[in-house]
């Protein structure tokens, strides 16, 4: 396979994919394997490499439309730079709520009084719940 001419079984098998896969990201616009005479995907080291930069993305949990804005936009590095700002964002978000559940969860462990939900601090994250829905629930104006 000097030069990576693959089909799109022995692709997917090399990345431990099935074939569909590779067919899903081809109709999505992040593949555009050459095809020979009878009209079968055929595979190069390119292909093999944009693979992995689509798992790599969604490892870093980008969405394949976001994978594919940035593969179409790839020379706009401010375009580029907006959507990785935003998906950093996003990031920040959700490793902040799962240190707060892994306090909680730490706390309940940790906690010495026998039923948990008399645990001082699951008392007080209990309120701070309440406090956010009685908020929300009151009218503006």
């Amino acid at each position: 396979m000097a030069g990576g001419d693959m089909s799109i079984g022995e692709l997917a098998a090399r990345f431990g994919l099935a074939p569909h896969v590779l067919r899903h990201w081809e109709e999505v616009g992040l593949l555009a394997p050459r095809r020979d005479g009878a009209g079968r995907r055929r595979y190069h080291d390119d292909d093999a490499e944009t693979v992995a930069m689509i798992l790599l993305g969604k490892q870093v949990g980008l969405s394949l439309e976001e994978l594919a804005a940035l593969f179409a936009g790839a020379s706009d590095r401010a375009a580029r730079r907006e959507l990785l700002r935003a998906h950093r964002a996003r990031l920040v978000r959700r490793i902040a709520a799962a240190t707060a559940a892994l306090e909680t969860v730490s706390h309940a462990l940790d906690c010495a009084s026998e039923d948990f939900r008399e645990c001082p601090h699951f008392q007080a994250e209990v309120a701070d719940a309440l406090a956010l829905v009685t908020n929300r629930s009151r009218p503006l104006g």
